[in-house]
C-alpha cells in the first residue's frame, strides 16, 4: 500500500489563486568580512604649530612671572632692611654721643671699652648689609647727600665746602638713607 503524496510530480499542482508578479529582486550584497584588527602604536602627533607656540609663550609668562616675582621679593627685602636700618639710625647717633660723652665725663676706660666693642661690632652687620656712613668734612657741599644747617665763614675750608658736620648721613649702596647735617664754609671772613 503506497500513499502518494499531493504534491507529488505525478500530480500536477493547484495554481494559486491570483498569482502576482513579484519584481526582480536586486542582487543582495555579501558583507564582505572586516580585516582583522592588529593592535598597533600609533605614531606621535605632533601638535600643531599655534599650540606649539601658545606652549612656548605660557612657558616664557611663566620665567618673567618667576623672575618678576624674585626682583620684588628682593625689592621687599631691601625696603624692610632699608626702614629697620632708618629706625636704628637715632639709635647710632646716641651711641655716638654716649661714646664722646663718657670719655669727657670720667666714665670707667673699661666700660667705655666695652661700649666701643658694641658699637664697633654694630656698625660692622650694618656695613654687611651695605650700610655706610656718609663723610662729609671738607668736601664740597653736594645737596644730594648733605642737609646745610648753615653758613659761616672759615679761613681754612674753601667756600661751598663742609666745615663740620652735626650729624651724620648715612646711605645703603647708592641710596641715600639720611643726609648728614653739615654747616658750610661761605669763605674768608670779610
Amino acid at each position: 500500500m503506497t500513499k502518494k503524496h499531493a504534491h507529488s510530480p505525478e500530480t500536477p499542482a493547484k495554481p494559486a489563486a491570483e498569482e502576482k508578479p513579484v519584481p526582480p529582486a536586486e542582487p543582495v550584497e555579501e558583507p564582505t568580512p572586516a580585516p582583522p584588527v592588529e593592535p598597533t602604536v600609533e605614531p606621535e602627533v605632533e601638535p600643531p604649530e599655534p599650540l606649539q607656540h601658545q606652549l612656548l609663550r605660557l612657558q616664557a609668562d611663566f620665567d618673567n612671572f618667576r623672575k618678576r616675582i624674585a626682583r620684588e621679593r628682593k625689592d621687599w627685602i631691601a625696603a624692610a632692611n632699608e626702614d629697620l636700618v632708618t629706625e636704628l639710625l637715632p639709635v647710632l647717633d646716641h651711641f655716638e654721643l654716649g661714646l664722646a660723652d663718657g670719655a669727657k665725663n670720667g666714665v670707667p676706660p673699661a666700660m667705655l671699652e666695652g661700649f666701643q666693642l658694641i658699637y664697633n661690632q654694630l656698625m660692622g652687620v650694618l656695613s654687611k648689609a651695605g650700610v655706610e656712613p656718609i663723610d662729609a668734612v671738607g668736601k664740597l657741599f653736594d645737596p644730594h647727600w648733605h642737609e646745610a644747617m648753615t653758613h659761616q665763614p672759615s679761613d681754612t675750608v674753601p667756600a661751598e665746602h663742609v666745615v663740620a658736620q652735626t650729624r651724620r648721613g648715612y646711605k645703603m649702596g647708592d641710596k641715600l638713607l639720611r643726609a648728614a647735617q653739615v654747616l658750610v664754609s661761605s669763605g674768608p671772613a670779610a
